[in-house]
Order: C-alpha cells, then structure tokens, then sequence
C-alpha cells in the first residue's frame, strides 16, 4: 500500500538537535575556521584587557594612596591623580573612559564585520542546513553558541592580561608595596566582570549577523556563493 502523497499543506518534519550537540558543531565551526575565529577573539582580548588594566589601575591607586607613604603620593599628584577624600577611592578618569568606551565600539564593530563575512562565507552550510530541516532558532542558537564561546575564551584571556599588566607596571613604578595595599577582591571583581562584559560584546556583536543568517531561505542560500 503507497503512502499518501505529501501536500503543500502538510507540516514538514523539522531538525531539532540537543543544546550540547549545537555546541559541538559550533566547537568544530571555530576550529574549522581557525584563523577568522582567531581575529575576533584578538579584538576581544585587546578591548577587554583595557578595560581590565583601566579599572584595576584605579583599585592599586587608590591602595598607594592610604600607604600614607609621601614618596609615592608625591609620584602619584606628579602624574596627575588627586588625592581622594577619606573614604572614597581613585576612579577612572572622563579621558580614560572616553578612551575606554571607543574601544569597546571599536571591538564591537569589528566583531559584526568578522561575523557578517563570517556567514557570507556559510552561505552553502546554512542552506543545507535548512534544507535538512533546520529551524531557524538552530541557525540562530549555532551562532550564539559560537560568539559565546569566542567571547568567553577571549575575556578570559583579556582579564588576566590587563590585570597582570596593570599590577606588574604598578610595582615597576611604586615598588613592591603594589602587593600589600592592592584590593586583591576589586581586581578580583574587576576580572570577573571584564569576563561578563566580554561575553556580552561578542553575542551583541554576532546578533544581527545571526538573525541574517537564521531568516536565510534555503535556496537564496544554496545560490548564495554560486
């Protein structure tokens, strides 16, 4: 006995996979593209670490302050920090966060353009991903996966690098004394939110370029590199 012919009307059966299978394809889409995935974790590395190094900087400041110790306030007030009233401590200053703020642009821009050529670039993946039946939310959850794990490793990566870099240059300027009067929980929480903040940039930045990717039709896909 045949099988009663498909209609247009019929619903057709659509590919759901498990969240930990998605993050499987997405780990052997970053290895498989290796060197773009490697361009957008660089400018994540570089923006995350300034933003690291700036906040961390003021955390050992504000410690050098109460050491009370008049050789290094007097170096301190010569490079231009004010001492702070009792109580309050030493916070970025409106050119550092000007500075800091365009960075963080600037690694978002870049991580949009890398993304963007990133699905021109699928064009034939995603249509035949769709063409198995992939649901648009796969397509979408595939390259939010991908950008959380880019930014994950990357502010991982920036967090340690600004904040060794902001604690070693203290002690090459002030002496070791950085150690003893350095808030090690504000770097501590300063790390913690580079990582969070790193993490948000990259999925910001992959969003619009996913939703591209996730509305794709399968057969504008499928032509897309023709």
């Amino acid at each position: 006995m045949q099988n009663p012919p498909i209609t247009e009307n019929q619903p057709q059966k659509q590919v759901v996979l498990p969240f930990l299978k998605s993050v499987d394809i997405a780990v052997k889409s970053i290895k498989s593209r290796f060197f773009r995935s490697l361009i957008t974790t660089l400018s994540l590395i570089l923006a995350i670490s300034f933003y690291t190094y700036i906040q961390s900087n003021s955390h050992i400041i504000s410690g050098l302050f109460q050491t009370q110790d008049k050789g290094v306030i007097q170096k301190l007030t010569l490079q231009g920090y004010e001492i702070p009233e009792p109580g309050q401590k030493q916070t970025p200053s409106p050119k550092e966060r000007w500075i800091l703020f365009l960075s963080l642009l600037v690694c978002v821009v870049g991580i949009v353009n890398t993304q963007l050529m990133a699905v021109a670039d699928r064009f034939r993946e995603i249509g035949t991903m769709k063409c198995l039946g992939a649901l648009d939310r796969f397509v979408l959850r595939l390259f939010l996966i991908e950008a959380t794990l880019q930014g994950l490793i990357g502010s991982i990566i920036g967090a340690i690098a600004g904040a060794l870099i902001s604690l070693l240059g203290a002690v090459v300027r002030y002496g070791p004394k950085v150690f003893f009067f350095t808030d090690a929980q504000a770097i501590g929480t300063t790390m913690i939110s580079a990582v969070i903040l790193g993490c948000l940039l990259s999925i910001i930045g992959v969003l619009y370029p996913a939703l591209l990717a996730a509305k794709m039709r399968p057969v504008e896909a499928m032509k897309g590199r023709d």
